[in-house]
């Protein structure tokens, strides 16, 4: 661990809601792992998917005055778990320093200014940096030996390469280090950067039926036990929408589609309600009985090594 000062804390909206489980987790296995969060006081939507497409400055002031809100209290570095906020944060910085965007989002924030020395990181990247492989497998209470797990990082959290600073863009290996480290076979997964159709699902059902899909029977055709995720709109869909999957496609699928949060939290033993596991559509016991089977197996197999 390097770090004992605190990391700005942005939940964004869906954190508040949709994804509530991913925030609970989130919080859960930070305070686990010695990561300390703060709170953003009074902080406001990022702008999400659609502020961009009209208004680039309001867009910018939006996530820019979260910014501004963490220098009051004096917080330079700040998280959050959510890709959309995050890729929204990291153009924010960009803009700001912008010759016409920057003066326009100034106004709309109201002469307020960013500090010096502003970034904003994923607690996927926080938790990476900040605590070894080794150290996470070292706190590991219940691994996750046996599970069979899939990482599905969504399309936003590693690309573009030059804003995003997340590793190899079309390969990113952060997920598989740290769950690795919880003890789980984490598969290759070739569709782990695809587009699962993101909010299409409103306008165009279809695309989130066929891309999600994919993914889903990918999964399942890898043998895979569960789906890791980190992006809230992607659990949504890949999850609350696999009936939808389903019924498009004529598929059976009953793939569990889990916070790689949840996962860690897991075995790291912290207790379910605080991982948010009843908030999950795809029934995740199967998962469940699985792990506890194979704690069940070696515990025997200790119980007969230490007889003989």
């Amino acid at each position: 661990m390097s770090r004992n000062e605190p990391f700005g804390y942005y939940p964004g909206c869906s954190g508040q809601g949709t994804s509530a489980e991913y925030d609970s987790s989130t919080r859960a296995v930070c305070a686990e792992l010695g990561i300390v969060l703060q709170d953003l006081e009074d902080w406001s939507c990022c702008g999400s998917t659609p502020a961009h497409t009209v208004d680039h400055s309001l867009s910018t002031a939006l996530s820019a005055r979260n910014f501004v809100q963490a220098g009051k209290q004096g917080l330079l570095d700040v998280v959050t778990p959510c890709p959309s906020c995050l890729k929204n944060m990291r153009v924010a910085l960009h803009h700001m320093s912008d010759e016409h965007i920057g003066p326009k989002a100034s106004r709309l924030l109201g002469g307020d200014t960013l500090r010096e020395g502003h970034t904003v990181k994923s607690v996927m990247q926080v938790i990476h940096e900040q605590v070894s492989a080794k150290d996470i497998a070292a706190k590991v209470i219940r691994p996750l030996t046996g599970l069979k797990v899939v990482p599905y990082y969504g399309c936003l959290m590693s690309r573009p390469l030059e804003l995003m600073q997340f590793g190899d863009p079309e390969n990113p290996m952060v997920m598989e280090e740290i769950l690795t480290a919880a003890g789980a076979e984490v598969l290759p997964f070739p569709l782990k950067v695809e587009c699962c159709g993101a909010s299409m699902s409103i306008p165009l059902n279809e695309a989130v039926t066929r891309l999600s899909g994919k993914i889903v029977d990918l999964a399942v055709t890898l043998g895979a036990d569960v789906i890791a995720v980190a992006c809230p709109l992607c659990q949504m869909n890949l999850d609350m929408r696999q009936g939808q999957i389903n019924r498009a496609n004529k598929t059976q699928f009953k793939m569990p589609v889990m916070y790689y949060t949840q996962l860690l939290g897991l075995a790291l033993a912290l207790p379910h309600n605080e991982l948010g596991l009843n908030k999950l559509v795809v029934d995740p016991l199967p998962v469940l009985d699985k792990l506890a089977d194979q704690r069940r197996a070696a515990a025997k197999v200790e119980q007969t090594e230490g007889a003989a």
